[in-house]
């Protein structure tokens, strides 16, 4: 509005809002006696009024197109990981992928609803001040309005949506959040977490009475590597090839999460998770130049595979470096009933009980093609349970079985591995004389060479395998002694491979001996064992 137009309209009274304007008396006037102003003179001249034209208010700022302007998501990964629907998604993998941008992207579609409240998560103060510079780059571009409130670590849209950027590090902080409700909660580099404790806590947190608006979501980043490898791993990677959704399963068993008995909906899956995978091509900013791949190829060679690879079967100290997954995984496949079989078996009942199933190829390549990963299960359960998986194998050769297992413990009756025998499920104890972890652990090093006749690996496991698969290519050394692998770590299935290939299994051969199928006149009296 002119500054002409202004003094007329404040000339004829008229604020420029079009409000009568109310002028304070001067103190200099005078009043008559009976208190009233002096008229005014017939002479006062009307000023004329002048037209003014009606002004078109501004259109309202499409919040969509500021976001397709300010943050356009990378084709492929990126834009898969805004647009995923399932509960839990983690995105990430190797350097460069673009995964905190994705991540300070994926609340921007709720911000602009008066009922969403987020959270996003770093494990440090100084990891969390560098996700909110970014977050202060992209936010004020993307919804014109949206305020930061640096006393209360949150973003709140012109709208009224919430976004709080805080720390989670030990894990009694999770008890900052108790009682607070969310429908969207990030972790961002969640392999920092060291255990699940926080993860699993703050699910309890999603909650929102407009869930079937906004949805409830977890979302979190990450590359391989990192004190929370091996249950990151356990979550996201193992029960599914990449990108594909599945049903989240428990980390202890590998079993499906589903409604508990007694609810109305008894026996159904919980939710969804999946994991899109990223690498440092499926970002043209960094890639295109070849400088970042080039300091990334500079790294030793573990931290190049984690970083520029994304491959998360290495992780720092592992123990079996060599595994590799395109060589030793294969397709899984029905064995034939006229390969050698057996089995070997790492007993626990408060822990885990780990078995292996292994078959001898004709070119004497060792293939793993059963497990069974259990707890809480007595010697006799086992047994049966064993017995039924079995028996359509067409026959198992012998058992292997920690030979701790014939000892007396205190009682008069049969020892654990006697029950088993009792119940038709045959074994022989394993080697645990001094220096046999050493040697086993030198076999499976051997085993997992690429032979140069066959040029095969002499040791695969099939697919279908996800605990042993999760489990063996990255339990760690023994940092008091690097020729063991850590007892500490989850390693039952593991001494179930080392029993089994340290039995020395061989193909068929002029050598081999059925007692179960002999026909000659001597008749073993233990048709296992041959005696």
């Amino acid at each position: 509005m002119s500054e002409d137009v202004k003094k007329l309209l404040q000339l004829n009274g008229t604020s420029p809002s079009g409000s009568k304007r109310r002028y304070p008396k001067s103190r200099n006037s005078k009043k008559t006696g009976s208190g009233r102003t002096p008229k005014a003179s017939k002479e006062t001249v009307t000023p004329p009024v002048e037209t003014i034209p009606a002004q078109v208010a501004p259109a309202e700022f499409d919040v969509e197109a500021a976001q397709d302007v300010v943050f356009k998501p990378n084709p492929g990964p990126q834009t898969d990981f805004l647009s995923a629907s399932e509960r839990e998604v983690l995105y990430g993998g190797a350097a460069g992928g673009g995964k905190s941008y994705a991540m300070l992207a994926d609340p921007l579609h709720g911000l602009n609803d008066p009922n969403f409240s987020g959270l996003l998560v770093r494990h440090t103060t100084e990891e969390l001040r560098e996700l909110i510079q970014k977050s202060q780059e992209l936010y004020p571009q993307a919804i014109p309005g949206i305020k930061w409130s640096e006393r209360k670590s949150q973003w709140v849209s012109p709208q009224g949506g919430r976004l709080w950027m805080s720390y989670l590090d030990k894990d009694m902080d999770v008890n900052r959040y108790q009682g607070q409700a969310f429908n969207w909660i990030g972790f961002d580099e969640l392999t920092q977490w060291p255990t699940p404790y926080a993860w699993d806590y703050m699910r309890s947190r999603l909650r929102s009475a407009h869930s079937n608006k906004l949805g409830l979501y977890m979302r979190a980043t990450t590359n391989p590597g990192g004190a929370g490898h091996a249950w990151v791993k356990k979550m996201f990677i193992d029960p599914a090839p990449s990108g594909k959704a599945f049903w989240a399963t428990n980390l202890e068993t590998g079993d499906t999460i589903t409604y508990p008995k007694g609810h109305s909906r008894e026996g159904q899956p919980l939710f969804k998770r999946r994991f899109i995978p990223a690498s440092l091509f499926d970002n043209p900013y960094l890639s295109d130049t070849g400088d970042y791949e080039a300091m990334l190829l500079s790294l030793p060679e573990h931290q190049r595979k984690q970083l520029l690879e994304g491959n998360w079967d290495i992780n720092e100290g592992a123990a079996f470096p060599e595994f590799n997954r395109s060589i030793h995984v294969i397709d899984s496949f029905d064995i034939p009933d006229t390969w050698v079989k057996f089995r070997a078996c790492d007993y626990g009942y408060g822990s885990y009980t780990g078995v292996l199933w292994f078959a001898v190829a004709p070119d004497e390549q060792l293939i793993v093609y059963r497990e069974l990963y259990c707890s809480k299960v007595t010697a006799s359960d086992l047994a049966d349970m064993i017995l039924d998986a079995e028996k359509h194998d067409g026959g198992m050769r012998y058992g292997v079985l920690d030979s701790s297992l014939w000892h007396n413990r205190g009682d008069t009756g049969p020892s654990l591995a006697e029950q088993m025998n009792m119940k038709g499920c045959r074994w022989r104890p394993s080697d645990r004389s001094k220096g046999s972890r050493v040697a086993g652990k030198n076999e499976i090093h051997r085993r997992l060479q690429v032979d140069e006749f066959t040029e095969k690996p002499r040791l695969v496991f099939m697919q279908h395998l996800t605990n042993t698969l999760a489990q063996i290519p990255i339990i760690p050394l023994d940092k008091k002694n690097p020729e063991d692998v850590d007892t500490n770590a989850e390693d039952h299935l593991y001494d179930a491979l080392r029993y089994g290939i340290m039995t020395r299994p061989r193909s068929h051969s002029i050598w081999d001996y059925s007692p179960a199928t002999q026909r000659t006149g001597f008749q073993a009296s233990d048709t296992t064992f041959g005696y």
